[in-house]
């Protein structure tokens, strides 16, 4: 089983900064990918940015410019800076790993953390 651990949500006013992370643990073998999804109230899910193995990075375009994802492989953590932050930023994010363990391909989701931006 691989267990994610999310942390660093919170409340903030419009303009500010919150920085997410994500650590992955358990029975890894490989993982393929790192990323963060949202889910505001009444809206689909939906990819915010996510980081490959061989580095290809992708953002949606909502929050380019303003958001940076990074990872450290060594202890299989993913970040999510997030700058300039708006109301419409405000919803649950859900870390997502996806990879191997032993023996079988594994999709695993983060328990979600809140972040809600003030006007």
């Amino acid at each position: 089983q691989v267990q994610l651990v999310e942390s660093g949500g919170g409340l903030v006013q419009a303009g500010g900064s919150l920085r997410l992370s994500c650590a992955a643990s358990g029975s890894l073998v490989r993982i393929d990918a790192m990323g963060w999804y949202r889910q505001a109230p009444g809206k689909v899910r939906e990819l915010v940015a996510r980081i490959a193995t061989g580095r290809d990075i992708d953002y949606a375009d909502s929050v380019k410019g303003r958001f940076t994802i990074s990872r450290n492989s060594a202890q299989n953590t993913v970040y999510l800076q997030m700058n300039s932050l708006k109301p419409d930023d405000t919803a649950v994010y859900y870390c997502n790993v996806r990879g191997t363990t032993y023996g079988a391909d594994f999709t695993s989701w983060g328990q979600g953390t809140q972040v809600t931006v003030s006007s």
